[in-house]
């Protein structure tokens, strides 16, 4: 099904099932400690051995000898695997670092080695016996001495740097100007279950059961990176627990237990040791960030500047700061650049939200910082500077020559706003939130020793469609079962497509059956850049559309006029049941809903404001959070219970970013200090109080026969300068550089007694 003109009303409009707030189908599961996770799936293969990864000890240069005598000696060891003995191997697109190192090192814990034992132990103890002797190389860890070599680089979000207008004269001529330097934190996404697989050869194909968002992206990265077919490989990971990005790309664990079952002659099961996952698999880079804004007395911005600087290792991608100030807010002459400095560090990747949360970071807090030096509110700022069109539209990629292809697939020049209520999210939250009693000038609120601020800031996220897949099948007892390979990384997916099969069929919840994350089924959107959702719902739906004409044809009903209610399919006065249709052999259908030429004529966009209240000791520079509210207009909202949870998620996420979350690196030898979760801290129950979410009642048939969009990144966009800009309002103390730890604080605080 090709999606190219804008949705009219259809079954999803009903609303009986879709955009009611069902728990979790696989809540149970979950809560009991049941679902099948991937390095717990005992049931899947016998007779499974322990493999143990072994990390590179420095940052940069070579092995220049590996002794592994003492390793295999050592009781129940059954192979060791290095790149001596690994055979040749490939690189995936979808990765920049070689996911096995040797002789050849990139970055500090890559993987050199893995002991394969009859137990955990046995290969944990034998690895710590291999000898490995390197020459150091010089490494470049500190992106703010790298910073000058950085060089513009754009990606699939649009050109390394963009330009209209004149900004340079336009910002010298402004009558107020900013010009302000923030940075963000190196992070991990630190999240519960580590990267894990259990790996099984049955002559040349392979089975992984794995722990992975993108289950096509799996598959064909194993493949050639294997050198084998991608049809002799089988990806599984049907329940997730947690990835928040770092699970999109082929990882270590998946690779080196491939490698190590083919050595064994026997499955291995491999768990990245946690110390190994910061520094192994993939990190949000830290970023420097100068902004610069001119505006008239009245507020009007006349010019906007958002440089970004990232770090990464060769051919990786960008921390693209400034991608959100291309389209969020009004100004006739605007600069951005997005630009990386090469860094010898582990690999900078997608994390919650990329770009979008890094660059909203700092832009939130310049835009507050502006308002000031205006003398507005800085709601009142911000919507003063709103625009329904885009200001700066993407253009052919200024790091590489344009082509006829590329010209072709850019959106129309300064093309509106599919939908944009970001005005009704500041009104909405403002009187939630009762903003009218925020004081202007800091420092004027106080509870006993607690200074108490209110911060705010926008939230962006664009809204991204992939086509995605998925096959029905509706058996003889009138059930229906549903197959795609899209993942539940904890969002609910296996709900809200259980709910779209259930709308569209009209079969009651209890008799769909959705089976999730198996390469064997059809290629879905998978679980990422908050597309999942609305992609893989519009994949059921496009196969349900299709079972949905055979059962009528079946019952010689004209489609049109048919209605699938109740578990029949009715027109006039004739009914027949689903079931007695289906009959002993069942009817299947499959389909794949293809995006066409409505995200090229429109910007789609997920839009919103956080409000924050923060206390923040007087005496110790303490910050406590005190309340928290989203308003989030993201198009229709498929289970508001689930999209909750997202949301508030997010804001917890965006708390760590804002207060504590920081990997701390080594630059003498390039590797996170903190790279366990005692060390690099993360929100806890106490650092969170209640959070409010408000969806704004919306739905956008632009973006999909669902007419949703994403909001599972939406949530911690713009959380951190809220927080920020919230201590500011209390302290009246700015700190540019994230997080915002008390030390920062109390050096700049005045003791108010």
């Amino acid at each position: 099904m090709k999606f190219d003109t804008p949705a009219k009303n259809n079954p999803i409009d009903q609303m009986k099932v879709v955009g009611q707030p069902i728990s979790r189908i696989d809540g149970p599961l979950k809560t009991t400690g049941t679902a099948p996770y991937a390095y717990d799936r005992y049931d899947v293969v016998s007779n499974q051995a322990y493999g143990y990864i072994l990390g590179s000890a420095i940052a940069k240069g070579r092995i220049t000898s590996i002794n592994l005598a003492a390793a295999k000696a050592y009781p129940g060891v059954i192979s060791i695997v290095t790149y001596q003995n690994a055979g040749k191997l490939g690189k995936g697109k979808l990765n920049t670092a070689h996911l096995l190192g040797g002789p050849e090192i990139q970055h500090y814990h890559q993987a050199i080695a893995i002991v394969v034992a009859e137990t955990f132990e046995q290969a944990r103890a034998a690895a710590h016996l291999i000898q490995v002797k390197y020459e150091r190389a010089k490494g470049y860890f500190d992106l703010q001495a790298e910073k000058h070599k950085g060089v513009a680089k754009g990606d699939s979000g649009g050109p390394g740097e963009s330009a209209v207008g004149d900004f340079e004269t336009a910002y010298t001529a402004a009558a107020l100007k900013l010009d302000a330097t923030y940075s963000t934190a190196h992070e991990s996404h630190a999240m519960m279950e580590p990267h894990a697989t259990i790996a099984a050869w049955d002559g040349g194909h392979l089975t992984l059961w794995t722990s992975n968002q993108m289950i096509d992206w799996a598959a064909d990265s194993i493949a050639k990176t294997l050198g084998i077919n991608k049809e002799k490989v089988r990806v599984i990971s049907p329940y997730i627990g947690g990835g928040f990005g770092a699970k999109l790309f082929l990882r270590t664990d998946a690779l080196m237990a491939a490698l190590a079952a083919r050595a064994a002659q026997r499955p291995v099961k491999v768990s990245l040791q946690r110390a190994l996952i910061p520094n192994n698999t993939t990190h949000r880079s830290a970023t420097i960030q100068r902004i610069r804004i001119g505006a008239q007395a009245d507020g009007l911005i006349t010019a906007i500047g958002h440089e970004s600087w990232s770090g990464n290792l060769p051919e990786g991608r960008s921390e693209a700061g400034s991608q959100q100030t291309r389209s969020l807010y009004a100004g006739a002459n605007r600069m951005t650049a997005n630009r990386v400095s090469i860094l010898d560090l582990p690999e900078a990747n997608a994390m919650r939200a990329p770009n979008e949360a890094s660059g909203l970071a700092a832009l939130e807090i310049a835009m507050d910082e502006m308002a000031e030096k205006l003398g507005m509110d800085p709601i009142e700022f911000r919507i003063k500077n709103d625009t329904q069109i885009v200001p700066d539209a993407t253009k052919p990629s200024a790091d590489k020559k344009a082509t006829k292809a590329d010209e072709k697939d850019q959106p129309d020049a300064n093309p509106p706003f599919s939908l944009r209520q970001l005005v009704k999210c500041f009104q909405v939250g403002a009187k939630k939130f009762e903003w009218n009693k925020r004081k202007a000038k800091p420092g004027e609120l106080r509870d006993g020793r607690w200074l108490i601020g209110l911060g705010m800031a926008t939230a962006y996220r664009d809204n991204v469609v992939t086509k995605s897949a998925a096959r029905v099948r509706l058996d003889k007892r009138g059930n229906l079962t549903v197959e795609t390979d899209m993942t539940d990384i904890g969002t609910g997916s296996y709900t809200i497509i259980a709910q779209t099969a259930a709308e569209m069929m009209g079969i009651p919840m209890s008799k769909i059956n959705v089976r999730l994350g198996d390469s064997t089924f059809p290629v879905s959107a998978g679980s990422g850049g908050q597309w999942g959702g609305n992609s893989s719902t519009s994949g059921v739906y496009a196969a349900c559309v299709k079972l949905r004409e055979a059962i009528a044809q079946k019952a010689n009903f004209p489609i049109d006029d048919a209605v699938f209610a109740n578990e029949k399919i009715s027109h006039q006065s004739q009914s027949f049941t689903l079931a007695e249709l289906a009959g002993h052999q069942g009817i299947a259908a499959e389909d794949m809903i293809e995006f066409a030429g409505l995200d090229k004529k429109y910007k789609q966009s997920t839009f919103g404001a956080h409000f924050v209240e923060v206390a923040v000791d007087a005496y110790t520079g303490e910050t406590r959070i005190r309340r928290m509210l989203a308003v989030c207009a993201a198009g229709r909202i498929l289970n508001p219970k689930t999209a909750r949870s997202q949301v508030i998620g997010a804001m917890t996420m965006g708390v760590g970013a804002a207060l504590m979350e920081s990997l701390e690196v080594d630059k003498r030898y390039g590797y996170f200090v903190n790279h366990d979760l005692a060390g690099y801290e993360i929100p806890v129950h106490a650092d969170i109080p209640h959070q409010e979410v408000i969806f704004i009642e919306e739905t956008d048939p632009i973006s999909s026969p669902m007419k949703a969009k994403g909001v599972g990144e939406l949530g911690i966009c713009g959380v951190a300068a809220a927080i920020s800009n919230a201590i500011y309002n209390a302290t009246g103390v700015r700190v540019r550089d994230y997080p915002v730890t008390l030390d920062k604080l109390i050096v700049n605080m005045p003791i108010r007694l």
